[in-house]
């Protein structure tokens, strides 16, 4: 176990259960990163166990909620700027007056990924712009590795299991529903 994984165990954010997951899958497993982001100490060991995988950055890109204080964290470990991406309307969109300036190394991090939704919407929101996307990173990975066409790193790579709605095994139907943070999807 790496220390990032032994850190979720201690601050209890690895949860057990019966799940909707953002991306409308059951799971009896859930990462609920609330438990280490609200503590200052262990987003610090996060944001720097992310920076320490890239090298030549001039912005990291995040997708609003959870992803605001990491793509701050790490931009402040690589010594630039941090902006992250809102949902409107359904779709990711850059507001605030964020701007990519031309020909930038962007590192996109995410908190945490199952289908890789977000991490894809945000390409496609870069991908028109005159930019190098140089990596993706994410905090904790639930499932089968996405190949993104970029490098990828995770810090946790979590096994967990995830079922359709309708293929819920009975045991997993049994245990009422929790439907953690949602992303406005």
């Amino acid at each position: 176990m790496n220390k990032i994984h032994a850190l979720l165990k201690e601050k209890e954010a690895i949860m057990s259960g019966h799940f909707v997951l953002t991306s409308g899958l059951h799971s009896n497993m859930y990462i609920e990163k609330f438990r280490v982001l609200e503590d200052p100490f262990s987003l610090d060991i996060i944001c720097k166990e992310m920076a320490s995988k890239f090298d030549n950055i001039d912005i990291v890109v995040s997708a609003a909620i959870g992803g605001i204080l990491i793509s701050s964290g790490v931009a402040r470990e690589l010594g630039t700027k941090g902006i992250f991406a809102e949902r409107i309307n359904g779709e990711l969109i850059f507001k605030r007056g964020f701007k990519i300036p031309e020909n930038s190394n962007v590192l996109i991090v995410e908190d945490i990924v199952t289908t890789g939704g977000s991490i894809k919407e945000i390409i496609n929101l870069l991908k028109n712009q005159n930019i190098n996307i140089a990596g993706i990173c994410s905090l904790a990975h639930r499932g089968e590795l996405i190949d993104f066409g970029y490098s990828y790193e995770t810090l946790v790579k979590v096994e967990i299991e995830t079922w359709k709605s309708n293929e819920l095994p009975s045991w997993l139907s049994d245990i009422p529903i929790t439907k953690p943070g949602s992303t406005g999807k």
